[in-house]
């Protein structure tokens, strides 16, 4: 099953940018646009991804330019794990409402196990790049760069929280996630989904084990892995094995310019 754009390019990264020293928080989350605007780069893009490290679920990534000046400045704006949830809902209408062009795309489980997190992983955040219209003139992602994308770019160590765009891409793939594991709650409420969002806990664990996986898991996941063959009878369970089978070493996919574009 292909992803999914729900709306709608950047050389890999040889430096990290960071903030300038003696700059206020405030002002900090915002410099690095503005830097890169002072060098010609008017619409900086951030992308990141939500559902990376959970068991169940898709995986959602999104890419986001902000305006320059005061329209830009996005009030209560931060990294997507440091708010609230309802703090998260408030600055996504925000973003929503200021951004130059958003984008979200969603990788199904059913992707995720037949290619591999490494590789859906980059692929989603370059579609989601790849996305934006208007096109970005540069692009900074977190943590680790995406090859494959038309745009120069900066993998941004910890970019959630330290460029505005990178952190309103990370608030709006972590709203747009959550909801989406609140739908598979309505679904499957034996697992919760709705208060864990598919990441492993002790009352997930504890439901893998009674029910065993839902279509909504990840079968590359060892806990989920064991929990279905214990209940096809194929094996015993072992305690305190949760760890998953990563394909890091597999080859990115090149982006393909898109054909089209979905209004956001």
């Amino acid at each position: 099953m292909a992803a999914r754009p729900v709306h709608s390019t950047a050389a890999p990264a040889h430096r990290r940018l960071r903030p300038l020293a003696g700059e206020e928080p405030a002002d900090a989350l915002w410099d690095m646009e503005r830097s890169l605007r002072r060098r010609g780069f008017t619409a900086v893009a951030g992308a990141d991804e939500a559902g990376r490290g959970a068991c169940a679920g898709p995986l959602v990534a999104a890419a986001c330019v902000l305006p320059a000046g005061k329209r830009g400045r996005v009030p209560g704006l931060a990294d997507s794990k440091l708010l609230t949830a309802a703090a998260r809902e408030r600055v996504y209408a925000e973003i929503l409402d200021r951004a130059v062009s958003w984008s979200v795309v969603q990788i199904p489980v059913e992707e995720l196990d037949a290619r591999g997190m490494h590789v859906t992983n980059l692929e989603a955040l370059r579609r989601a790049v790849c996305t934006l219209d208007p096109e970005p003139d540069y692009v900074l992602t977190d943590g680790f760069p995406v090859p494959g994308l038309a745009r120069p770019g900066l993998a941004v160590w910890k970019g959630d929280r330290v460029a505005a765009c990178v952190a309103a891409a990370s608030v709006l793939a972590k709203v747009t996630r959550d909801r989406v594991m609140v739908e598979l709650h309505e679904r499957w409420p034996e697992y919760d989904f709705a208060g864990h969002k598919g990441y492993i806990t002790d009352v997930h664990t504890a439901a893998l084990e009674r029910h065993g996986p839902s279509p909504a898991h990840r079968m590359r996941f060892v806990n989920v892995a064991r929990a279905r063959d214990v209940h096809a009878g194929r094996v015993h369970p072992l305690p305190g094995d949760d760890a998953m089978h990563d394909d890091g070493g597999m080859p990115p996919v090149s982006c393909e310019p898109p054909t089209s574009t979905e209004d956001r």
